[in-house]
């Protein structure tokens, strides 16, 4: 006799929230899928799947991530739990969401074209299904508490930038400009970031400096009471 034989079983889902960085652009993407099955074939939705029987939830958030992008180190964190009764026209469906930050320059181009997967800003999403629209709200709300607290900014920049593209990566994120002066005062004072001896000369002729995110020296910091605080909102 099984355990828990008499009670329903249901499905357990993924779906993942893919956040990248447009440097070019200067935009905050979603990585979205064109549905090429029921329910709701045709729309557009979140990249996501079922939990196979011996993975865990961060495991197929991890594979549906790799499966689309082609990377395998990406900044990942659960973000909460959906499971309205009826928020799958196809089944009792409970998933659990995760938002990811990554370089856009750095997927598997080629993997994304292939699963249907496209980039759209997020000034500007299509209608998803289901509830997949509450769940990049949640997300975003996630990010702008994170982004002041934590470092994470860094995961959707190349590894060298120039202090205006930080400060365009955060206004893309808050959608507000922030002020200049005081935004590259907090960063510089961290200590976190080092400049570089190489210039950007691709969108200015004078030409800015390199920076690159020391995340050792950051740790380091960290164990001894530092406190990352870029709240220039």
């Amino acid at each position: 006799m099984k355990l828990y034989s008499k009670h329903t079983r249901y499905l357990v889902a993924v779906d993942c929230i893919i956040f990248g960085y447009d440097i070019l652009e200067k935009e905050l993407k979603l990585l979205v899928i064109k549905r090429s099955f029921d329910p709701g074939k045709g729309s557009w939705s979140l990249a996501g799947g079922f939990v196979e029987e011996n993975e865990s939830l961060d495991e197929a958030a991890g594979r549906i991530l790799r499966s689309l992008t082609g990377l395998e180190i990406i900044y990942l964190k659960q973000s909460y739990s959906y499971g309205r009764i009826n928020r799958d026209p196809g089944a009792r469906v409970i998933s659990t969401a995760y938002f990811a930050l990554i370089t856009i320059r750095d997927i598997n181009h080629e993997l994304t074209e292939q699963n249907g997967a496209h980039w759209r800003s997020i000034s500007k999403l299509p209608d998803l299904i289901f509830d997949h629209s509450e769940m990049v709200k949640k997300a975003l709300v996630d990010l702008h508490d994170q982004i002041k607290v934590k470092p994470v900014g860094f995961e959707l920049l190349p590894e060298k930038f120039t202090l205006v593209q930080l400060q365009d990566l955060y206004e893309a994120i808050y959608q507000k400009s922030v002020d200049r002066r005081n935004f590259r005062k907090k960063i510089l004072s961290m200590g976190i970031i080092e400049k570089q001896d190489e210039k950007e000369r691709e969108t200015s002729k004078k030409g800015a400096y390199y920076y690159k995110f020391n995340k050792e020296r950051y740790e380091r910091l960290k164990e001894n009471g530092f406190y990352f605080n870029l709240d220039v909102t």
